[in-house]
């Protein structure tokens, strides 16, 4: 079963799913920048829905059903739309979140303000403080496109007070981020109760899961590991 909801987020609907779960509904599941939207992330999250974890996503203002300007928005204000999502959800806390690309430095974000005891980063990115609440458009395009800009992000600091499930998921040729940094994500987990890092060969930025879904014995493994990161 797929539940429709709608959140109010200002002056914006914030337009959302869940896919409900037999045996769990605290997964919060945040997509990406760019074209993304709810809708390219169902082949994961179909696949955990058959396995008995729910998953509830939602299209960020500027995306998908959601609309509206993307200059009105910044990766801060995706952070409080999340949040604004799963006060207004009831997510069982402690929250899993799974965040991909854009969404994987939300995910890691929530964990400052709600008990998440599972995190899974899909492709991340990490930007630099500095990049926080510039609204999306050609100033935040700046600051992100310096050379390393994310080398001082304080995603670091925060993964090393995270105590939960880490699973990191990168891809070999991803020519948008690069591999230090899921690498070093990883490394930064200290106090984590576990920290994995699965590299998927041959995979793109843009091209993970449609990769393995052509490898069914290893998109098993894969969802596998994401299911017991999440359990």
């Amino acid at each position: 079963m797929i539940v429709d909801f709608a959140v109010p987020f200002g002056d914006a609907l914030l337009q959302g799913d869940q896919y409900v779960g037999a045996d769990s509904n605290r997964v919060l599941y945040l997509h990406g920048a760019g074209n993304s939207s709810r809708h390219g992330h169902r082949l994961l999250r179909g696949a955990l829905q058959q396995r008995g974890i729910g998953s509830t996503c939602f299209d960020c203002i500027g995306h998908g059903g959601t609309g509206g300007v993307l200059a009105q928005s910044s990766v801060a204000s995706r952070t409080r739309q999340a949040q604004a999502v799963a006060e207004a959800r009831a997510l069982p806390q402690p929250l899993a979140v799974v965040g991909a690309s854009m969404g994987a430095y939300n995910a890691i974000r929530m964990t400052q303000s709600h008990a998440v005891d599972a995190l899974v980063l899909i492709v991340p990115g990490v930007y630099t403080p500095s990049a926080y609440e510039v609204p999306f458009g050609p100033d935040f395009s700046a600051v992100i496109r310096q050379p390393r800009s994310w080398a001082d992000s304080d995603a670091w600091d925060i993964l090393g007070q995270f105590e939960g499930r880490l699973l990191v998921i990168a891809a070999e040729h991803d020519a948008t981020i690069p591999l230090e940094i899921p690498e070093r994500l990883v490394a930064a987990a200290t106090r984590a109760l576990s920290a994995q890092l699965h590299v998927v060969e041959g995979a793109q930025h843009n091209y993970l899961w449609a990769l393995l879904a052509e490898q069914p014995a290893k998109l098993d493994a894969a969802i596998d590991m994401v299911c017991a990161a999440l359990k």
